[in-house]
């Protein structure tokens, strides 16, 4: 058997890896991958959004079973292709990636099917997106309605931030198109975490929640970020939590997405928040949550491509886990997410049998690793307990020489 895994960063590493478990399989390909996955797979220079090019490929090279992992193809339509050619995807349609793809829509579909979430408006007009601030006072939550790589959302703390998070994203046009609707959102309080489920149509297959941290620095300061590090499971989260989240969101959204002829088959990410009230929904992502992914498959006993073929059957894949607890942190291009150098060599770690790495934005010039991107790797660890696991990630970072190339937060899972 064939697999196709498309993207470029730590999550389709991490599904590359997880991959790799099955001895079985023929030959895993990387579209266009990075520099760690070539260990794992055979890489093809073919950009993710060259969506003509991978369909081409998947028929040349017969492949059984693509998965993808970034939001841009799919919201480029990519499964639509895949299946006009009759050839077998795990991914949602554009119509299902919409869910992810216009942040307006998710909430007006929240709010038609009862799916828990923060009151919001909607606002494509500077002033009267002010007036509402006024109206509503701060702290409140900016979020640019389109795809701006996990970056377009705002938490104000004061008035003046948020008039300046409108300025940027509807005057400055700071996210291009993403940000010429926002979508303005009570500030919600509460610990946060990501539920991903694998879903067909009707069909719905929770996985182990995770908890991503967004912010830069330590103490969750610093700014918003694609994500610092993660871990799972979560000590906090309630077994009444999470099957109120798998049966009021989760299920709800997968058969709303029915009723609205758009059904959805992929990967569900839901981001919640524990509020008082119970969990509610920051938002949807139609994909595989990164760096969630890189802690989450780890602990997951099955094999990848069975369950993506039971669930695309209609068939219970019994998802079985480990019962241990698995902990990742992000190593990042010192400056990121503000502006970074590349091309700076990658460090050495030494203790990888105590440690996994996951690699995301690096590629080999001359035979050397080197930084390609602003989050640049993971290392991860899987052990009896989740305090184990934050041990033995830290003694291997910690004794990492980072030349002042590299930073990582030192307080991931504690």
């Amino acid at each position: 058997m064939k697999i196709l895994v498309v993207g470029r960063g730590g999550r389709e590493h991490s599904i590359v890896k997880k991959l790799k478990e099955n001895q079985q399989l023929e030959k895993i390909y990387a579209a266009p991958g990075n520099a760690g996955m070539e260990e794992d797979a055979e890489c093809i220079p073919i950009d993710e959004m060259n969506i003509e090019e991978l369909v081409s490929f998947a028929k040349e090279a017969a492949v059984d079973l693509t998965i993808v992992g970034p939001e841009n193809p799919l919201n480029a339509g990519i499964a639509n292709h895949f299946h006009q050619e009759n050839l077998a995807i795990f991914a949602p349609s554009k119509e299902a990636a919409w869910l992810e793809g216009s942040k307006s829509y998710a909430k007006d579909f929240m709010k038609k099917y009862d799916i828990p979430t923060a009151s919001y408006g909607v606002f494509q007009d500077a002033e009267a997106a002010k007036k509402h601030i006024a109206e509503t006072g701060a702290p409140i939550v900016i979020k640019a309605d389109g795809l701006a790589a996990g970056k377009g959302v705002i938490v104000a703390m004061t008035e003046e931030e948020a008039n300046q998070a409108i300025d940027d994203m509807l005057v400055d046009k700071a996210f291009n198109q993403a940000g010429s609707t926002v979508v303005i959102e009570e500030y919600m309080e509460g610990a946060e975490f990501s539920l991903m489920a694998f879903v067909h149509e009707d069909k719905v297959y929770p996985m182990m929640a995770a908890r991503d941290h967004k912010r830069a620095f330590d103490n969750d300061e610093g700014p918003n970020t694609g994500g610092m590090g993660a871990f799972a499971p979560i000590p906090d989260l309630t077994e009444e939590a999470y099957q109120f989240s798998v049966e009021q969101i989760l299920k709800k959204t997968a058969e709303g997405m029915m009723t609205e002829e758009r059904p959805f088959t992929g990967i569900l990410y839901a981001g919640l928040m524990l509020t008082k009230n119970g969990p509610k929904v920051i938002e949807f992502n139609t994909r595989f949550g990164d760096p969630e992914t890189q802690v989450v498959l780890p602990l997951l006993k099955n094999d990848l491509v069975q369950v993506m073929q039971d669930v695309l059957e209609k068939k219970n894949p019994n998802l079985e886990w480990h019962a241990e607890a698995c902990v990742g942190v992000v190593l990042a291009s010192e400056g990121y997410p503000g502006s970074y150098s590349k091309g700076n060599p990658l460090p050495y770690f030494d203790d990888k049998e105590y440690t996994y790495i996951i690699h995301a934005g690096t590629k080999k010039v001359d035979e050397t690793l080197v930084s390609d991107g602003g989050r640049v790797l993971l290392v991860g660890s899987r052990a009896e307990t989740l305090s184990q696991a934050i041990d033995k990630v830290y003694q291997q970072l910690d004794k990492t020489e980072l030349n002042g190339n590299f930073f990582y937060r030192s307080d991931i899972a504690k």
